[in-house]
């Protein structure tokens, strides 16, 4: 095989892989452009490992044979037809949650919600 074929086919399994990360995972296609590079590989990491651990929770269940046809230029892809929320809602969440005092509000809140469930812890 020559390298210009190789690096075709290389090329082809990347894609298809992308195709996979982007409908499984809303966060590819979407708000990920947002971030740096470093956080982009962190997301794009976290993305193929719950990926495989899924297939692998999925293996001896009802799972289609991951080698099918090699002409098959696009993979089968279940599309997700869920509510995601837009870019702009995306945006303004991200600012509220950056929000020094929503910030400070929400561990009140948690730490308000935590005494009132599980108390003080003494009486262990």
């Amino acid at each position: 095989m020559n390298f210009a074929k190789a690096q075709e086919l290389t090329r082809t399994d990347v894609k298809r892989a992308f195709i996979v990360l982007q409908a499984r995972f809303t966060i590819v296609p979407g708000p990920a452009h947002f971030w740096g590079y470093d956080t982009l590989n962190d997301i794009m990491n976290a993305c193929v490992i719950m990926h495989n651990m899924t297939v692998e929770n999925e293996r001896g269940t009802d799972i289609e044979d991951l080698n099918d046809d090699e002409s098959d230029e696009n993979p089968r892809v279940i599309p997700s037809f869920e509510r995601t929320i837009g870019i702009m809602e995306f945006n303004q969440n991200h600012h509220r949650i950056r929000n020094r005092e929503t910030h400070s509000q929400l561990q009140n809140d948690l730490i308000e919600h935590l005494w009132k469930n599980q108390g003080s812890r003494r009486d262990m």
